[in-house]
């Protein structure tokens, strides 16, 4: 079924078609503000406290307030109107002061993807920080595009593997090793991310792109792909899935089931 394209602004839900943003705000003119995407499914939201409490600490982080309670009471409302539907909850907060809530349809979602490595200079000030100012992100995508690939993975210009454009990243050698980059690299707190390393064996540090390049098996993870199969980096095709990349999967499913108060293997 697809989902119903709601927005609520401030407070007044309508059709996101109908949906009217007061002018000027910087929110739309610099990138100024902050935001957070969850998954819906079955209509609810999952992890819903962990992205309101990462979208206070961007807000903080940029000097923006976030009134919560507010949030969370349009979203009580935003939620019923949209029903029982998977979709994706995208909150942002602009330096207007506006919150605009919107229910999307998931983006179609292929079985694997292909990656190709981009360069990209973190901004500093920005670490951490899920802003508005994805200009960047965006363009290493279609830059990874051009070259044949899906999605980019943003690498340091010394050659230190960071993270996708939207998404985080796991890979392992022949020897099955699972590694992703930690926190101390300029990459997102990213919850999927946080929810596996606490549930399988990950090894986390600070890796060279020869590492990533040599890659037996890697996948994609994120809040809307799940876990999602790399069938290339740079050129150089995988196997998929691989056994980490299925244990992933696996773990994913328990992690959402709990999170949700299911089985895994019922719908949410």
């Amino acid at each position: 079924m697809v989902a119903r394209e709601l927005a609520s602004v401030d407070g007044r839900v309508t059709a996101t078609a109908e949906a009217v943003l007061p002018l000027p705000d910087d929110g739309l003119y610099r990138g100024d503000g902050v935001f957070e995407v969850i998954r819906l499914y079955g209509g609810r939201p999952f992890a819903l406290g962990e992205h309101l409490d990462r979208l206070e600490r961007s807000a903080a982080a940029i000097h923006l307030p976030a009134d919560r309670a507010a949030i969370e009471g349009e979203l009580a409302a935003l939620l019923a109107e949209h029903g029982d539907g998977d979709a994706q909850l995208r909150i942002i907060l602009t330096r207007a002061g506006r919150r605009i809530l919107l229910v999307e349809a998931l983006a179609p979602r292929t079985d694997s993807a292909a990656v190709a490595t981009v360069e990209y200079q973190p901004t500093v000030i920005l670490n951490r920080v899920k802003s508005l100012s994805y200009g960047a992100n965006m363009h290493a995508t279609r830059i990874a595009q051009e070259r044949g690939a899906d999605e980019a993975v943003l690498v340091t210009p010394e050659g230190t593997v960071l993270e996708p454009p939207t998404s985080t990243i796991f890979w392992a050698a022949a020897d099955g090793v699972l590694k992703t980059p930690s926190l101390e690299n300029a990459i997102l707190d990213s919850i999927t991310r946080d929810r596996l390393v606490a549930e399988i064996d990950v090894v986390e540090g600070t890796f060279e792109v020869a590492d990533l390049r040599g890659a037996a098996e890697a996948f994609l993870a994120s809040t809307t792909r799940e876990i999602q199969p790399i069938s290339a980096i740079d050129g150089r095709a995988l196997d998929w899935p691989g056994p980490r990349t299925r244990e992933a999967s696996r773990a994913f499913e328990r992690i959402v089931s709990a999170g949700l108060g299911t089985t895994a293997g019922e719908p949410a």
